[in-house]
């Protein structure tokens, strides 16, 4: 959740010094300046994924809060709960089971216009990453997730994603990028879609970092676009923590006609 190994929740996976590899930084810093920005609309959890680890053993919880202040209000299908003034809200439990793997479940909720509040589905992922110097320099990992989703929030019931995780930290500057396939794990779900997530953090002190999130869809894998049918939104982020939380808060833009126009988002972290 955060681009700062945490002291309290989170732990990023250290190794001694690698090679410094220069051109990885360029390479995200330019896929920030030239995507469009972008965003699925009223997804259950908005964030660009990190080299931040649950310790071995160690239980905890983080919280995604996220309200469509003005978006689609129509059905893309029928039996959609279009995500105009939808809140949802998701706990995610993570646990540490090596210095390199994390497991994680999500619970995934949502209140409607109405007031009626739905469970939408449930979810469990596991996370690698790889043995890297936390405070500066490149990293990787990757995370794998599959559940099963109502059909208010999605057309087919079992989904998966792989989430490709690699950034660099140089000074007070964290870039990340996640690069995304997503399929459906239902018969006749339709064909493999690509999207990317992106990241860039600058650090006020140590607990506190501001920067932009940016969540672009690329549509079918075998036809990927930044045409404006695909959703495009970006964030304004503030990360820091407190006492034993983390915290995680963005407001986002659409970019593209098909985003929702305007989501607030907030994420809380703690040790369980």
């Amino acid at each position: 959740m955060r681009s700062i190994p945490l002291r309290h929740s989170r732990q990023a996976v250290a190794a001694p010094r690698v090679g410094r590899r220069c051109a990885v930084l360029p390479a995200v810093v330019g896929l920030l300046a030239l995507a469009p920005p972008a965003s699925r609309a009223a997804q259950e959890e908005i964030q660009v994924y990190m080299d931040d680890l649950r310790a071995p053993g160690q239980l905890g919880v983080d919280v995604h809060n996220n309200f469509v202040v003005s978006g689609r209000a129509t059905p893309d299908y029928p039996g959609e709960q279009p995500p105009a003034k939808v809140y949802r809200l998701t706990p995610e439990f993570a646990y540490g089971l090596s210095s390199t793997t994390e497991l994680g479940a999500y619970l995934l909720t949502s209140r409607d216009p109405d007031g009626h509040v739905h469970g939408d589905g449930v979810k469990a992922r596991i996370k690698f990453v790889a043995p890297h110097d936390a405070q500066a320099g490149p990293f990787w990992g990757a995370n794998l997730e599959a559940g099963r989703s109502s059909r208010r929030v999605c057309e087919t019931a079992w989904n998966a994603e792989l989430k490709g995780i690699a950034g660099y930290r140089m000074g007070a500057w964290t870039t990340a990028v996640n690069p995304n396939l997503d399929w459906s794990l239902s018969k006749g779900g339709g064909p493999v879609t690509g999207d990317v997530d992106l990241k860039l953090n600058h650090a006020l002190s140590a607990r506190t970092q501001i920067g932009i999130e940016s969540y672009n869809e690329l549509g079918p894998l075998r036809h990927l676009s930044t045409a404006g049918t695909n959703a495009r939104t970006v964030f304004g982020v503030l990360d820091t923590d407190f006492g034993t939380f983390d915290l995680n808060i963005g407001v986002g833009r659409a970019i593209s006609q098909s985003a929702d126009r305007w989501v607030v988002k907030f994420i809380v972290g703690t040790n369980l």
